[in-house]
Protein backbone atom coordinates (compact mmCIF):
# COMPACT_ATOMS: atom_id res chain seq x y z
CA UNK A 1 0.00 0.00 0.00
CA UNK A 2 1.47 3.49 -0.57
CA UNK A 3 1.34 6.56 1.26
CA UNK A 4 -0.55 8.97 -0.78
CA UNK A 5 1.37 11.53 1.70
CA UNK A 6 4.04 11.45 -0.53
CA UNK A 7 2.16 11.64 -3.40
CA UNK A 8 3.28 14.98 -5.49
CA UNK A 9 -0.34 15.48 -6.94
CA UNK A 10 -1.55 15.41 -3.17
CA UNK A 11 1.11 17.86 -2.18
CA UNK A 12 0.30 20.18 -4.79
CA UNK A 13 -2.94 20.12 -3.84
CA UNK A 14 -2.13 20.97 -0.48
CA UNK A 15 0.34 23.66 -1.29
CA UNK A 16 -2.73 25.15 -3.42
CA UNK A 17 -5.03 24.93 -0.61
CA UNK A 18 -2.54 26.72 2.09
CA UNK A 19 -2.06 29.21 -0.74
CA UNK A 20 -6.09 30.05 -0.52
CA UNK A 21 -5.74 30.36 3.20
CA UNK A 22 -2.50 32.06 3.37
CA UNK A 23 -1.40 30.34 5.55
CA UNK A 24 1.55 27.89 5.37
CA UNK A 25 -0.71 25.22 7.00
CA UNK A 26 -4.42 24.05 7.01
CA UNK A 27 -6.60 23.04 9.88
CA UNK A 28 -8.01 19.04 9.24
CA UNK A 29 -11.62 18.54 8.64
CA UNK A 30 -11.47 16.19 11.44
CA UNK A 31 -10.88 18.48 14.17
CA UNK A 32 -14.50 18.08 16.21
CA UNK A 33 -15.98 20.59 17.83
CA UNK A 34 -14.47 20.29 21.08
CA UNK A 35 -11.06 20.43 19.39
CA UNK A 36 -12.55 23.68 17.63
CA UNK A 37 -13.05 25.36 20.93
CA UNK A 38 -9.81 24.23 22.64
CA UNK A 39 -7.11 26.27 22.33
CA UNK A 40 -4.51 24.08 23.89
CA UNK A 41 -4.44 21.94 20.81
CA UNK A 42 -4.52 21.64 17.25
CA UNK A 43 -4.86 18.79 14.39
CA UNK A 44 -2.76 20.57 11.47
CA UNK A 45 -1.39 19.69 7.72
CA UNK A 46 1.68 21.25 6.02
CA UNK A 47 4.21 20.38 2.89
CA UNK A 48 7.73 19.83 4.30
CA UNK A 49 10.52 17.39 3.68
CA UNK A 50 11.69 14.40 5.12
CA UNK A 51 14.95 12.43 4.06
CA UNK A 52 14.98 14.85 1.25
CA UNK A 53 11.71 14.17 -0.27
CA UNK A 54 8.73 16.45 -0.47
CA UNK A 55 5.83 15.27 2.31
CA UNK A 56 2.76 15.83 3.59
CA UNK A 57 3.46 16.13 7.69
CA UNK A 58 0.37 15.50 9.57
CA UNK A 59 0.67 16.76 13.36
CA UNK A 60 -0.96 17.50 16.54
CA UNK A 61 0.32 20.18 18.25
CA UNK A 62 -0.49 21.06 21.88
CA UNK A 63 0.44 22.68 25.19
CA UNK A 64 2.97 21.52 27.85
CA UNK A 65 -0.15 22.06 30.03
CA UNK A 66 -2.66 19.65 28.16
CA UNK A 67 0.10 16.79 28.17
CA UNK A 68 0.74 17.38 31.29
CA UNK A 69 -2.87 17.21 32.62
CA UNK A 70 -3.25 14.02 30.27
CA UNK A 71 -0.56 12.28 32.51
CA UNK A 72 -1.62 13.38 35.94
CA UNK A 73 -5.01 12.44 35.01
CA UNK A 74 -4.07 9.67 33.49
CA UNK A 75 -1.96 8.59 37.29
CA UNK A 76 -4.33 9.34 39.07
CA UNK A 77 -6.73 7.10 37.43
CA UNK A 78 -4.71 4.31 37.78
CA UNK A 79 -4.20 4.46 41.19
CA UNK A 80 -8.05 5.10 41.69
CA UNK A 81 -8.34 1.59 40.15
CA UNK A 82 -6.58 -0.43 42.45
CA UNK A 83 -9.10 1.28 45.04
CA UNK A 84 -12.14 0.53 42.67
CA UNK A 85 -10.66 -2.13 39.94
CA UNK A 86 -14.30 -2.06 38.02
CA UNK A 87 -13.66 1.85 37.72
CA UNK A 88 -12.98 2.95 33.68
CA UNK A 89 -13.11 6.37 32.90
CA UNK A 90 -15.93 7.39 30.44
CA UNK A 91 -13.31 6.68 27.54
CA UNK A 92 -12.52 3.65 27.93
CA UNK A 93 -16.63 2.24 28.75
CA UNK A 94 -17.98 -0.61 26.05
CA UNK A 95 -21.40 -0.67 26.03
CA UNK A 96 -22.05 -3.54 28.57
CA UNK A 97 -19.95 -1.71 31.31
CA UNK A 98 -21.59 -1.33 34.54
CA UNK A 99 -20.75 0.29 37.63
CA UNK A 100 -22.80 1.08 40.80
CA UNK A 101 -23.38 4.69 40.57
CA UNK A 102 -21.79 4.53 44.57
CA UNK A 103 -18.94 3.05 43.77
CA UNK A 104 -18.32 5.53 40.32
CA UNK A 105 -18.96 8.70 42.57
CA UNK A 106 -16.43 7.44 45.29
CA UNK A 107 -14.07 6.54 42.61
CA UNK A 108 -14.30 10.04 40.70
CA UNK A 109 -14.10 11.95 43.96
CA UNK A 110 -10.54 9.89 44.90
CA UNK A 111 -9.30 10.60 41.64
CA UNK A 112 -10.01 14.43 42.04
CA UNK A 113 -8.21 13.95 45.30
CA UNK A 114 -5.32 12.43 43.77
CA UNK A 115 -5.36 14.64 41.06
CA UNK A 116 -4.71 17.48 43.59
CA UNK A 117 -1.98 15.37 45.68
CA UNK A 118 -0.55 14.58 41.91
CA UNK A 119 0.21 17.97 41.28
CA UNK A 120 0.71 19.60 44.94
CA UNK A 121 3.70 17.41 45.20
CA UNK A 122 4.81 17.69 41.22
CA UNK A 123 4.88 14.18 40.93
CA UNK A 124 4.48 14.87 37.17
CA UNK A 125 7.11 16.85 35.03
CA UNK A 126 6.82 17.73 31.23
CA UNK A 127 8.90 18.98 28.48
CA UNK A 128 8.50 19.93 24.95
CA UNK A 129 9.00 17.47 22.58
CA UNK A 130 8.73 16.12 19.41
CA UNK A 131 7.60 12.82 17.68
CA UNK A 132 7.54 12.13 14.56
CA UNK A 133 5.48 8.95 12.91
CA UNK A 134 7.45 7.56 9.97
CA UNK A 135 4.87 4.92 10.01
CA UNK A 136 1.66 7.27 9.59
CA UNK A 137 -0.94 6.21 7.39
CA UNK A 138 -0.92 9.32 5.17
CA UNK A 139 2.92 11.45 4.69
CA UNK A 140 4.72 11.73 8.12
CA UNK A 141 2.68 12.44 11.35
CA UNK A 142 4.41 14.64 13.52
CA UNK A 143 3.04 14.70 17.52
CA UNK A 144 4.68 18.12 18.99
CA UNK A 145 4.18 19.28 22.34
CA UNK A 146 4.60 23.37 22.61
CA UNK A 147 5.59 25.43 25.91
CA UNK A 148 2.69 27.65 24.90
CA UNK A 149 -0.51 29.63 26.20
CA UNK A 150 -2.35 28.51 23.70
CA UNK A 151 -2.09 26.77 20.28
CA UNK A 152 -2.61 29.56 18.09
CA UNK A 153 -2.61 30.54 14.28
CA UNK A 154 0.90 32.60 14.78
CA UNK A 155 2.59 29.67 16.92
CA UNK A 156 1.22 27.19 14.35
CA UNK A 157 3.11 29.23 11.51
CA UNK A 158 5.80 29.79 13.37
CA UNK A 159 5.85 25.80 14.23
CA UNK A 160 6.11 25.14 10.94
CA UNK A 161 8.24 27.66 9.91
CA UNK A 162 10.89 26.46 12.56
CA UNK A 163 10.46 23.00 11.43
CA UNK A 164 10.98 23.01 7.90
CA UNK A 165 14.14 25.59 8.31
CA UNK A 166 15.43 22.75 10.30
CA UNK A 167 15.90 25.74 12.99
CA UNK A 168 13.22 24.22 15.61
CA UNK A 169 14.29 24.65 19.13
CA UNK A 170 13.09 22.85 21.63
CA UNK A 171 12.80 23.41 25.72
CA UNK A 172 14.35 20.74 27.41
CA UNK A 173 13.28 22.43 30.90
CA UNK A 174 11.07 20.18 32.87
CA UNK A 175 7.46 21.38 34.09
CA UNK A 176 4.91 20.98 36.50
CA UNK A 177 1.38 22.68 36.50
CA UNK A 178 -1.04 22.97 39.03
CA UNK A 179 -4.78 23.55 37.91
CA UNK A 180 -5.88 27.05 39.72
CA UNK A 181 -9.38 27.09 38.33
CA UNK A 182 -10.22 27.47 41.95
CA UNK A 183 -8.36 30.73 42.85
CA UNK A 184 -9.25 32.49 40.03
CA UNK A 185 -12.37 33.09 41.74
Amino acid sequence: MTNEGYNPEEIKLLREECEEEGMNFVHCDDEDESMAENDELAHVQFVGEYKGQEVIYDAIIYTLRLHHSSLVYEKAVAQAQKVFPKYLPLDERGPGYKIKPEEEEEAEELITELIEAIEEEEEVKVKEHLEIDTEFEYGVGLDACLNVEAVTEEVITDFVNNFNKGTLKLDSTLYSFRNDEDDEE
